[in-house]
């Protein structure tokens, strides 16, 4: 049977107002105009018994949402690296939920695995990976850093004879960890979740850009009691900086270990050739766990786990059900990924990247840092405004006055600059500072944004001392 009249009204109506709300974003505030409770109360109702019409379902939905949405996907949002949700990417995702494929298996869904596969040779081309690394398509970088710490996992203890996904942990040899005194709390969450310990992790300590320091880290190295697992950054996510993987990776491998890489915005750097020097040495880890949502502005849920090793990602992933089909060749896509029901996720990606082609990609890339640049220089030439980290990548970390006064106005600024609602930059707390960062990753950002973003931070500040 098709669509009902009434089915098709409803698809009609949603895409109408999906298409009003993105063309309208440029013109909104930024920020939510309607408060938590009151939001919550235009949904709270008790469940009908009958049900509603599904056309009424769909405009009471965008009804209610009528200023409680924060516009993450607009130009002017500067915060938490979210991307902005491509065109493109979007329409394909249309696609995925009329399509309602489950992506997990191949043999059921060729043309879904088809563009998955080839996403993922394109992302190992892009990175400079070596050729045969293996991929898992997963929500986000936080289930990416997982996997990645799951397959090191397995390959470290299977390297000492250890079974651990027949075995568990009780009893196993203990792993060494190492991780930067500036790590993303995704890298402690991975610890947590894979039973090796947040608070077992061996913090390494960090430079004014929080780079881990070498020298620290050849002394912490040489502790270790058994191969370790070494967690390494790209992309602080204060500051941008990467640290440095030629020299760590070469200590690492000498001693047995496995080299993990956050990279979930800041491996986007070698895809760019003016950037790629920022990633130097990074093919040579071991996994790599990226955000799509980020440098390529995919609809969430988007992320990928890489890792060199296929083998290690399937033996820590794969969970194959007696009833499902037997793997048919060498890329079945829930043997490398904690799920084994999913949607076709990859196929914004494959949409955005076929749509932008490597030129066009690096040159988005690119533009976050050049702009990211820009803004940085315009507010630190602003007396009593001061850029705390190095511009190497799209992060800008920046603070008001100094001392305790001033992470009072630094705070008072950025509260004066969302309440606004022309930009939105975040908070962050930066080497004990409360600070404004700016994060610049929407695929719609432009000059005159950027330009925007420092207006309403200067004019604020300046503000704060006229008041």
């Amino acid at each position: 049977m098709g669509l009902t009249v009434e089915e098709r009204a409803a698809l009609a109506t949603a895409y109408s107002a999906a298409l009003s709300y993105r063309s309208n974003l440029p013109h909104q505030p930024v920020r939510p105009s309607v408060g938590l409770d009151e939001a919550v109360a235009r949904f709270r109702q008790p469940l009908s018994e009958t049900g509603e019409p599904a056309p009424q379902v769909i405009s009471g939905i965008t009804a209610g949402a009528d200023g409680a949405l924060h516009a993450m996907t607009a130009p002017g949002f500067f915060g938490y690296v979210l991307g902005g949700s491509h065109p493109v990417g979007v329409a394909a995702d249309a696609l995925v939920s009329a399509w309602g494929q489950n992506a997990g298996s191949a043999s059921e869904t060729p043309a879904i695995t088809g563009m998955e596969r080839t996403l993922c040779d394109w992302l190992v081309d892009l990175f400079g990976l070596p050729q045969g690394t293996g991929a898992g398509l997963v929500t986000g970088a936080s289930a990416a850093n997982f996997s990645g710490v799951l397959a090191a996992r397995h390959a470290l203890l299977a390297a000492q004879g250890w079974d651990v996904e027949q075995d568990g942990l009780i009893g196993a040899p203990a792993i060494p960890v190492l991780i930067g005194a500036e790590a993303h709390s995704a890298v402690s969450a991975a610890l947590r979740y894979s039973g090796l310990g947040a608070g077992r992790a061996r913090r390494v300590a960090t430079d004014d850009q929080g780079r881990i320091d070498p020298a620290d880290f050849a002394e912490k190295l040489a502790q270790c009691e058994a191969p370790p697992l070494v967690i390494l950054q790209a992309g602080q996510i204060n500051t941008g900086a990467f640290d440095p993987f030629e020299a760590l990776i070469a200590q690492v491998h000498a001693r047995g270990g496995w080299v993990h890489v956050d990279g979930a915005f800041g491996l986007w750097a070698a895809a760019v050739p003016e950037l790629a020097h920022l990633c130097a040495g990074v093919a040579r880890a071991d996994s790599w766990a990226v955000d799509l949502h980020k440098g390529l502005s995919a609809p969430f849920d988007a992320g990928v786990v890489l890792v060199r090793d296929r083998a290690a990602l399937v033996a820590a992933m794969s969970a194959r059900g007696a009833y499902l089909p037997s793997r048919n060749d060498d890329w079945e896509p829930s043997d490398s990924t904690p799920e084994l029901s999913r949607r076709a996720r990859g196929v914004p990606s494959y949409a955005i990247l076929r749509h932008l082609g490597r030129s066009g990609l690096s040159a988005l890339i690119l533009r976050h840092h050049q702009l990211a640049a820009r803004i940085a220089c315009t507010v630190a030439a602003e007396p009593g405004l001061t850029v705390l980290n190095d511009v190497v990548f799209n992060q800008v970390a920046l603070c008001c006055g100094a001392g305790a006064e001033g992470d009072r106005q630094t705070e008072a600024v950025l509260r004066e600059v969302q309440a606004r609602g022309r930009v939105y930059p975040s908070h962050g707390v930066w080497r004990g500072r409360q600070i404004i960062r700016i994060s610049v990753s929407g695929y719609a950002t432009q000059a005159e944004h950027a330009d925007l973003a420092a207006h309403e931070i200067i004019t604020a500040w300046r503000g704060l001392h006229a008041g």
